[in-house]
């Protein structure tokens, strides 16, 4: 059996204005089955997720923020 590969990816979030919105995105995004980590950075509006690029897509990471009211596109910083 493979070892699951973990895949680092980082998001641009628009739209939250506050502490508890990160809560509401880390809750959403975390639920995806695959994701082993989420980190909400509320000052810069980045969001860090540790996953399994192959039962979690960089789509379903943007779809889960979605869910959550918010705006997220995928960023290389």
């Amino acid at each position: 059996m493979t070892a699951p590969t973990t895949t680092h990816t980082l998001l641009r979030a628009e739209g939250f204005s506050c502490p508890s919105c990160v809560k509401k995105i880390e809750k959403q995004v975390g639920r995806i089955k695959g994701v082993e980590d989420v980190k909400v950075h509320f000052a810069t509006a980045r969001i860090e997720v540790d996953h399994d690029e192959s039962r979690a897509s960089v789509d379903d990471l943007v779809a889960a923020v979605a869910k959550a009211g918010y705006t997220a596109a995928p960023s290389a910083f």
